[in-house]
């Protein structure tokens, strides 16, 4: 065997790089700030916001399908990582992960690109992205399509649960 002073250091370069720390793995969501708004206070939140609702309406009447994230069918929380995912956002892929994302705020703080939580009939949890203070984008159920609804009409009016917001403006302080 070769014991060159080539191969020594290539030896110990590859012993090094195997007792190195592999890099941190992302978290799973980004409950503030998309990424690279951090540095300009204020810019960014609000066209990550556009990218997010613009994502979510430009799937609308694809498919209801359960387990979809693409376009071809979606369900609820699908179509909510989906459109995340184009904004530049991470957020978990689950309806119940993603009431963990974020800051909750009231009903009436609800703006374009919060995160809309109901229990519906047939689901024990519901998610859909606000396009305004009043309608949200959702993909509802089996057999349906990915549709706009008002948080003001039947059955949703009645079964609120939360809103989180996922995109926080660096200007403006947290709700509270």
């Amino acid at each position: 065997m070769r014991t060159g002073p080539l191969f020594v250091v290539a030896l110990l370069l590859a012993l090094g790089a195997c007792a190195t720390r592999p890099p941190s793995k992302a978290p799973t969501f980004a409950p503030a700030l998309p990424a690279g708004a951090a540095s300009s206070p204020g810019a960014g939140s609000t066209d990550a916001a556009t990218t997010f609702v613009d994502t979510a309406t430009s799937m609308l009447g694809q498919p209801y399908r359960w387990g979809g994230a693409a376009p071809g069918g979606f369900d609820c929380s699908g179509l909510v990582a989906y459109a995340a995912g184009r904004a530049g956002l991470q957020v978990p892929r689950t309806a119940q992960e993603q009431l963990h994302s974020g800051v909750a705020i009231s009903r009436r703080e609800v703006r374009a690109g919060d995160l809309v939580f109901l229990h519906l009939a047939h689901k024990e949890m519901h998610v859909g992205i606000a396009i305004d203070a009043d309608r949200f984008v959702h993909a509802p159920s089996s057999g349906g399509h990915v549709r706009i609804d008002s948080l003001a009409a039947p059955p949703y009016a009645r079964k609120f649960i939360q809103a989180r917001r996922i995109l926080i403006d660096a200007a403006q302080p947290l709700p509270r």
